[in-house]
């Protein structure tokens, strides 16, 4: 009998030291993702994809848990105690504060994209002045935005923080890892948060470069053919999408055959050039 009571008594013990270093590990890594929401936080405010308080960002702990940023809270001045967790209902499980105002918007994201592991939103401004201008970023223009991001589409207004806003992304998060919101700005995905980060860091370069090329006499959008050839060369450039880019809607083809309008047979020099000053207006929400 002693001897059985001392191979069980062996066996609680070994279960309360594998309980101990499980916690030990599930500590340290939600330490070094408070490091990284702050470091990239960082960076938003940095290259001004970020003012003030805008912008909002997280990442999946694990299946039932998000580390989200504070409302409120400028990103370029975060600390790793600035952050909330909160379950998949948006309740804050740990930290002071109230999570971003935008938290609806992510928890879409984390239910109906399983692999999708962070989100940022922002409101960067050449990107966003095409979201106010109501333009989608759907042009076949880079072979490196077609084989990363496919299309970029447009989400209708829903006011911000609400599920109205949730309702306009629902259609295009299954399939798109960065979407312009209209009026509001832009968000992007990805398994982890530097592919999410550097995602919206292309959008921005992207709504950069259409737009200048519109001033030099419009963009020399590519042919279908070229663009399947891109997206069949997935595989080798080793990136996996959650859709494919057939929804890119203007190509060389569409434009000779006149079905659509190009951006630059959509709007004149001086129209667009409107469009760019009102880049500093998309809505000042506090993250």
């Amino acid at each position: 009998m002693r001897r059985c009571e001392s191979g069980a008594e062996k066996a609680g013990v070994d279960i309360q030291r594998a309980e101990t270093r499980q916690r030990h590990r599930s500590a340290a890594v939600e330490s070094e993702l408070r490091r990284q929401i702050c470091n990239v936080g960082r960076s938003m405010y940095r290259r001004g994809l970020v003012v003030a308080c805008e912008g909002n960002l997280s990442v999946r702990i694990d299946p039932e848990r998000i580390l989200v940023t504070p409302t409120a809270v400028c990103k370029g001045h975060l600390a790793p105690q600035d952050l909330l967790v909160t379950d998949l209902n948006g309740i804050v499980k740990r930290g002071a504060g109230r999570p971003s105002s935008e938290i609806l918007m992510h928890l879409l994201f984390y239910r109906l994209r399983p692999d999708v592991q962070a989100i940022c939103h922002a409101h960067p401004p050449t990107a966003t002045a095409f979201a106010v201008a109501g333009r989608a970023l759907d042009e076949a223009v880079l072979p490196e935005v077609i084989v990363n991001l496919g299309t970029i589409p447009l989400a209708p207004y829903g006011t911000p923080g609400t599920w109205e806003l949730c309702e306009s992304l629902e259609p295009l998060v299954a399939t798109h890892d960065a979407i312009l919101l209209q009026n509001h700005g832009v968000v992007t995905c990805g398994g982890d948060l530097a592919a999410a980060y550097q995602r919206l860091e292309t959008v921005e370069r992207f709504a950069q470069i259409l737009l200048t090329a519109q001033f030099l006499g419009g963009p020399h959008v590519l042919s279908g053919l070229n663009v399947q050839k891109l997206i069949a060369a997935r595989s080798f450039y080793g990136v996996s999408r959650a859709g494919d880019s057939s929804e890119l809607r203007i190509t060389s083809e569409s434009l000779a055959g006149g079905n659509i309008g190009s951006f630059s047979r959509r709007s004149s020099n001086a129209g667009l050039a409107k469009g760019a000053a009102k880049e500093s207006h998309s809505l000042p929400f506090n993250g």
